[in-house]
C-alpha cells in the first residue's frame, strides 16, 4: 500500500467490525493524474454473497473515474467467479493465463453526474456509519444502566 497516493474503502456491519475492504492503486501518470487503477477486495466469509464486493467495486470505480483515470485494471484468480462475474458485468474484458484473470475495464470519463454520485455515496457512508456508532454507543449506555439497576421491574414482580 502506499498511503499517500492509494485509496482504501471498509464496509462494517452493525457492530463497526469490518466485513469487507477494497483496494485501489492508482498506477500510470499523465502529469498529475493517473491513468488506470488497479482494484482489489477481500470480503470476509460471512460477508460474502451479499452484493458488497459488487458495491465496493462500484465505489471504488466511480471514485477513479472522477480523479481521471480511464483504465481499471483487476487480477484475480481465474477460479475468482464471483469477482470475474463483477468485472465482467461491469463490462470488463477478460483474459486468461493459466491460473491467472485479468479484467481490464475502460472507464467513462469523468463529468458532473459522477460527482454528484460520489459527493452523495460518501454522505450515505458517513450517515450509515454515525447511525451504526450511535446505536452502539445507545447499546452500551442501556446495558451500564441495566448493569446498574439492583433489579428490573420484572424480576420485582411489579
Amino acid at each position: 500500500l502506499d498511503f499517500e497516493r492509494d485509496e482504501l474503502f471498509g464496509v462494517f456491519n452493525r457492530r463497526l467490525e469490518l466485513v469487507a475492504l477494497a483496494h485501489l492503486a492508482f498506477l500510470g501518470r499523465d502529469g498529475e493524474r493517473p491513468t488506470a487503477a488497479e482494484f482489489g477486495v477481500s470480503v470476509l466469509p460471512h460477508g460474502r454473497g451479499r452484493g458488497i464486493g459488487s458495491r465496493l467495486f462500484e465505489r471504488a470505480g466511480l471514485h477513479a473515474r472522477n480523479r481521471g483515470v480511464d483504465t481499471l485494471i483487476v487480477h484475480a484468480l481465474s477460479e475468482n467467479l464471483p469477482m470475474l462475474k463483477i468485472v465482467r458485468q461491469a463490462g470488463a474484458q477478460v483474459g486468461r493465463e493459466g491460473p491467472d484473470a485479468t479484467a481490464i475495464l475502460q472507464l467513462p470519463p469523468e463529468d458532473l453526474g459522477s460527482h454528484w454520485s460520489q459527493v452523495l455515496a460518501q454522505h450515505a457512508g458517513e450517515v450509515d456509519f454515525g447511525l451504526k456508532l450511535q446505536a452502539l454507543h445507545l447499546d452500551r449506555l442501556m446495558r451500564s444502566v441495566r448493569d446498574f439497576l439492583p433489579c428490573s421491574p420484572r424480576d420485582s414482580g411489579s
